[in-house]
C-alpha cells in the first residue's frame, strides 16, 4: 500500500483528527486505557522566521485509566519535529502550560503534562527507536523509591515519551512495533520521503484505519503540493544554516590564525628583548 509519509505537518494532522487513532496512539505509548480523549480548542504551531517554517504541537485532554483502575484525567501533548532545528524553543511553550488550570470535579487545577515528541532526525548518543523519560519520587534520606505521588509535585513534573522515526526497525511484534511501522522512514517511493510504500499486514483495526487514512492522504494531489513545499521549506533553511555554519567555521579559523601569527610575533619580540 502506498501511504503519506506522517512525519509531515498536514499529514499528521489529519491521521490525528481522528479520534480512534488518536485514543490509540495515546494508549499505546501510556500503555494504559484512554476512555475519553477531546482535542485542546487550541492549536499552536511555532513558525520560524527564515523560511515560515513550522513545528507542530498538538494538545488532547485524555481520561485515563490506571493499572490500579483509578481514573486520571492528564493532558497529552504532542509535538512532531521534522528536523533539530528551533526544538529547543518549545521548552517556552511548556512553561506556558504549566501555568493553565482546568476543571476537574469542579475543582479548578493545573492538570498533569505528558508529552510524546516525534521526531525526524537522530538524537546523537541514543539508538532506541522509542523511548520513556519517566519521574520517580526517591526518599533520598533512606534511599529508596516512594510509592507515593503528590498533585503538586505532578503538576510541576511530567513524563514523555520520544520516537525517533529514522530509527524505527523492521519489527512487527508488539502493539507498540505496530503503531511504530506507520512511522517509519524507509522504503519511499520517487526522489523525496512523501511517499512510501507500507508493507505490512496490518492485524490490528486501529493500524489499518491509520494505513487507510495515510493512503487516501497521499492520493489527495493539494495534500501532496502542501507536502512539497513543506519540504522544500526545509531544504532550504537546512542549506541557510549550513552556509551560516561554514562562515562560522571560516571565522573562527580565521581568528586562531591572527591568534597564531600574535603569539609567533610576542616570542620573537620576547626573543629580541633577551638578546638585549
Amino acid at each position: 500500500m502506498i501511504i503519506a509519509n506522517p512525519i509531515y505537518d498536514v499529514v499528521f494532522k489529519r491521521l490525528m483528527e481522528n479520534e480512534r487513532v488518536a485514543k490509540f496512539l495515546i494508549g499505546t505509548f501510556l500503555n494504559q486505557k484512554v476512555k475519553t480523549i477531546q482535542v485542546r480548542p487550541q492549536e499552536f504551531t511555532y513558525e520560524n522566521e527564515l523560511a515560515g517554517l513550522r513545528i507542530f504541537r498538538l494538545d488532547f485532554i485524555a481520561i485515563i485509566e490506571t493499572a490500579t483502575g483509578e481514573e486520571r484525567k492528564i493532558l497529552i501533548e504532542i509535538q512532531k519535529a521534522y528536523e533539530e532545528l528551533d526544538l529547543m524553543r518549545f521548552r517556552n511553550y511548556l512553561a506556558e502550560q504549566y501555568k493553565k488550570k482546568d476543571n476537574l470535579n469542579g475543582e479548578e487545577l493545573i492538570l498533569p503534562i505528558t508529552t510524546i515528541y516525534i521526531l525526524g532526525f537522530k538524537l546523537p548518543g541514543i539508538d532506541s527507536a522509542c523511548f520513556h523519560v519517566e519521574r520517580q519520587y526517591k526518599d533520598l534520606i533512606n534511599n529508596k523509591i516512594l510509592d507515593k505521588k503528590s498533585r503538586f509535585i505532578e503538576s510541576l513534573t511530567h513524563d514523555s515519551y520520544v520516537v525517533q522515526a529514522k530509527k524505527i526497525g523492521q519489527r512487527y511484534q508488539s502493539k507498540l512495533d505496530k503503531l511504530l511501522s506507520v512511522f517509519e522512514q524507509r522504503n519511499f517511493i520517487g526522489d523525496g520521503e512523501i511517499l512510501k510504500d507500507y508493507n505490512y499486514e496490518a492485524d490490528l483495526e486501529e493500524v489499518k484505519l491509520m494505513a487507510d487514512l495515510l493512503y487516501k492522504t497521499g492520493a489527495d494531489a493539494e495534500t501532496r503540493k502542501q507536502i512539497a513545499a513543506e519540504e522544500e521549506a526545509w531544504r532550504s533553511v537546512n542549506a541557510l544554516m549550513e552556509n551560516k555554519d561554514k562562515a562560522y567555521k571560516k571565522t573562527i579559523e580565521e581568528k586562531d590564525k591572527a591568534l597564531e601569527e600574535k603569539d609567533k610575533l610576542i616570542e620573537e619580540l620576547k626573543r629580541r628583548l633577551d638578546e638585549k
